[in-house]
Parts: C-alpha cells; structure tokens; sequence
C-alpha cells in the first residue's frame, strides 16, 4: 500500500508497524493544518496517551541539540524507543524548518529506534510550534514511549514548553547570570530538571551554587534536580536519564502528571475552540445579517460589540 494515497488512519496503522514514511506524512499533514490535521487528529487520539513527554529548553548556544542527541543515546542503550521534536526557526524564505538540529543529530538516523523530526516555528513566539501538540500524540500513538520536545531557545515568552511536557528539563551553562535574570526568564517556575551544561567549563561550581540559592528561596518538597553534563563527552547522562525517570515517578505518584495533562487539554480544547470561531466567523460575512450589521455600525446606530452579540445570537 503506497503511503501517498493513504487515508490517515491507514497512514496510522503503517507507521505503527514501522513504516518510516508514513509517519513523515502523518506529520507533514499535521504541520499544514485544515481538514488533512483533523483527520490524524481523529486517528491518533484513541490510540495516544501513554507517552512521556520531555521539554528541553535553554539560550541559543547552550548546547540543547547535543545534550539530546546524548540523552538518545543513553536511552537507546536503555533498550526504549524514543522520538525528538527540533523545533527550528522558520526559513523566511519558505516558512519551514531550517533543519539545523536535525543535522547536529545525524548520528541517529540509522537508528531504528529514534525518529527525529524538524518543526518550523512559523514565528510562534512560544518556541514551539502550533502543531507542536498534535504531533506529539502522533508520535505517542505511533508507539513512542519518550518523546523529547526541544524548543528554539528560552526567553520572558519562550517558556511555553512547560504546558506541553511531562517533564522539563532546563539547559544552562556556567556563567549563566544571576536570579533576576533567571527569574525574568520564567526558568524558575517550569524547570524539573536544571541541567550545567559545559560543566567543564570555568564557573560550574558558581553557577551550582547561585542555582542553590534560587532554588532554596523558590521553596516546596521537591526541588528541581540539579545535574552537572558534558554533553559532547556523554559526561553526566546517565545521572540526567536517571533524574528525568524519577520526576516522572514522583509527578505520576504525586498527581502532578496528571494536573498538567488535564491543564494540557484544557489548552488544547481553547485553541481548538478559537479555531473553529475563526472559521465561522469567516463564514458568517456570507450571511447577508453581516452587511446589515456592518452599516448600522458605519450609521452610528449600533456599536459593533452589539452588532457581534445579533450575530451570534
């Protein structure tokens, strides 16, 4: 059966048993939205639920796309499977992705047990892309039991991956700066894991220390975990996996798992719900009650939150 004439939940059930270029398509189809999205929507969510989702965030330069590049590794040598999201800056040029974390990542592309997949960000400023949601349950329904979401950079907007991970890791290098700049990045507030990259390099144990401090005065139980990498010597991976693998047991046996995927949907459900607005909104300046209630704006003799509210109603 030929992927290019294949419904999505044909497309579905290729992937499932391992046909690469299915899943490419599945993807590709939830990138360019419409009918086409809804469609692997549909197909995707009964079977998408078990995966654990990793949000890898930190600066530009920071050293994201090796550190995950290494966590594959360590994973694989785990015996799972695991998938990786490199949302990339848009091409301005084309509007897609420009691929470069995907290339930094080809050591893996021979590997049968790691799908990697490049995402535009399309100027979300987020650092996540629009699709990013509805890729990740495709990629948890395909039979993923690790997908690593890693965003463009972080910045005071650029914390958006905390509504989309399980668990967040936070990427940081010595030298870093101080709590009020970390503070003004939200870093605080969603990471799970703070890991020091290029811990080899002068000022770890400063950084270590200022890390300390915030994380003392942030409070609760549970603090972050605080894990010290070389991710282009492998250094330190292992202590990460192992890190990532005991938020996750304590978030599901906590509750916390699961208040952040009941807050995921509630997200998801809004967008969705926008969307859809949207779209009738579009439709409704067909309805020739749209010229009646555009004049009595342009007359003075209504307001247009009234004239919306007749609409509507």
């Amino acid at each position: 059966m030929g992927t290019r004439s294949s419904s999505a939940p044909e497309l579905l059930d290729a992937a499932v048993g391992g046909d690469r270029a299915a899943l490419a398509r599945l993807l590709s189809m939830v990138e360019r939205g419409g009918d086409g999205a809804r469609a692997v929507a549909r197909a995707a969510f009964p079977r998408a639920g078990a995966a654990h989702t990793i949000g890898i965030t930190g600066a530009p330069g920071s050293g994201k796309s090796s550190l995950t590049s290494a966590l594959c590794r360590v994973v694989r040598a785990s015996g799972d499977r695991l998938a990786v999201l490199a949302i990339d800056p848009s091409s301005p040029f084309s509007g897609g992705a420009i691929l470069g974390d995907r290339v930094r990542m080809a050591d893996h592309t021979l590997d049968e047990g790691v799908f990697i997949r490049s995402m535009a960000t399309r100027g979300h400023l987020g650092g996540l892309s629009v699709a990013t949601p509805e890729a990740v349950r495709v990629l948890d329904a395909v039979g993923f039991p690790w997908v690593v979401i890693e965003t463009v950079g972080v910045g005071q907007v650029e914390v958006e991956v905390a509504g989309a991970a399980d668990t967040v890791v936070v990427v940081v290098n010595p030298g870093w700066g101080d709590s009020v700049q970390a503070n003004k990045a939200g870093l605080m507030e969603i990471a799970d894991v703070f890991v020091i990259n290029k811990a080899d390099r002068p000022g770890s144990r400063d950084t270590r220390r200022d890390l300390d401090n915030m994380l003392a005065l942030r409070g609760g139980d549970h603090p972050p975990a605080i894990v010290e990498t070389v991710a282009t010597r492998d250094e330190g991976l292992n202590e990460l996996w192992e890190a990532i693998r005991d938020h996750r047991r304590r978030s599901t046996d906590s509750g916390e798992r699961a208040r952040r995927r009941e807050a995921r949907v509630d997200d998801e459900m809004r967008r969705v719900l926008v969307a859809r607005l949207i779209e009738r909104a579009g439709a409704m300046g067909e309805d020739p009650r749209w010229a009646s209630a555009r004049r009595a704006v342009l007359d003075g003799t209504v307001d247009p939150w009234a004239a919306t509210d007749a609409l509507i109603d």
